[in-house]
């Protein structure tokens, strides 16, 4: 199988065999975005197997049936009225298998037969592949194809969306894309489902911010958002509001401090960047964030000064401190921090 070049990743070179109906015998899928990860693996099911004869030649294992010797009957069974088995392995880290069984694997994967496609996904365990372990990497590097699905860009997503709305007869506007981007946290996972139930839920062909609302819970990171850009407008009623959300949501006080004390700090980034002139590409690097949500974030970090970042990065440990430390009641700790950040706001 030909390497992916600089110009051609991993997914296109995935999506330039599927289309062209010579799949690899070696893939490891992985990455943030499950909905693209179950997609390409549904492809490549379609394109191997057929109904009558699926049963027999489509194998899957995971951590409660798999060793190093299932693993090899599966990628050797011949097929059964078909040309093609396709194995899948589920959540298997190969890296934490014994010496043994790793050099078991290192044969296996240099030598898959023609007519498998073997497909380790990784779902519920990070793939971090250990390449200190230079046999096994040099396998799975040299003999497969390794596929990260990462979240989309708003760029990609909003056609992606508009398309679903589409296909069940309603129309939605670009700005309510990004926005419901914004509250579910962007991924195509959380997207189809709420998408599912706006549709279900909204009687009209056009879908309005309302139906959003009325349906869609959104994510811890985007009511926080929410809340510290209520404060930079000075809505400091409706960011206590914000809070009372999460709260009822039932998000743990430690996490909800975690979340604010993480949105801070790209805040403190991002106002550091405007005063020297550095644009949003910058802070995607710095804090590995997508293209929409840095440049969100600046827009913000324009309302607050760099002594409101440094002071609120202040708060936030103190608060920190208080809830591991005291038996003060965490929610009014939130509590406390919002109006202290309030007051701060306030002074500018």
């Amino acid at each position: 199988m030909a390497k992916p070049t600089k110009d051609n990743s991993a997914l296109q070179q995935l999506k330039a065999e599927l289309r062209g109906k010579e799949v690899g015998n070696l893939y490891v899928f992985h990455g943030e975005e499950v909905f693209l990860l179950h997609h390409y693996l549904e492809q490549i099911r379609k394109l191997l197997l057929d109904e009558l004869t699926e049963s027999f030649n489509y194998h899957r294992l995971n951590s409660e049936n798999f060793d190093i010797r299932s693993l090899a009957d599966a990628v050797e069974n011949l097929p059964m009225m078909a040309e093609h088995t396709l194995v899948q392995v589920d959540d298997i880290d190969l890296f934490k298998l014994s010496e043994d069984q790793r050099e078991k694997a290192v044969d296996l994967l240099s030598d898959i037969p023609e007519y498998c496609t073997l497909v380790f996904t990784y779902i519920t365990v990070p793939f971090k592949p250990d390449k200190r372990q230079k046999k096994l990497w040099e396998a799975i590097d040299k003999n497969g194809c390794v596929v990260e699905f990462a979240k989309q860009e708003q760029r990609e997503l909003i056609p992606w969306i508009t398309r679903h709305f589409a296909a069940k007869g309603k129309r939605i506007s670009s700005d309510l894309c990004s926005y419901l981007i914004e509250i579910t946290g962007g991924t195509m996972t959380a997207l189809s489902g709420e998408i599912d139930k706006i549709c279900a839920y909204s009687g009209a062909e056009h879908i309005v911010k309302e139906d959003i609302d009325a349906v869609t819970e959104p994510v811890m990171d985007a009511v926080v958002f929410q809340m510290t850009d209520l404060l930079g407008q000075g809505q400091y009623a409706a960011a206590l509001q914000k809070l009372q959300q999460l709260l009822k949501m039932q998000q743990e006080p430690i996490a909800i401090l975690g979340a604010v004390g993480n949105h801070f700090r790209r805040m403190g980034v991002a106002r550091t960047l405007l005063d020297n002139g550095r644009p949003s590409g910058e802070l995607m690097k710095l804090c590995g964030m997508g293209e929409y949500p840095a440049r969100k974030t600046m827009d913000a970090a324009r309302r607050f000064t760099p002594a409101f970042c440094a002071k609120a990065a202040e708060l936030v440990l103190e608060t920190d401190y208080k809830m591991k430390t005291s038996f003060d009641d965490q929610d009014r700790l939130l509590e406390l921090l919002i109006l202290q950040l309030a007051q701060e706001a306030r002074r500018g």
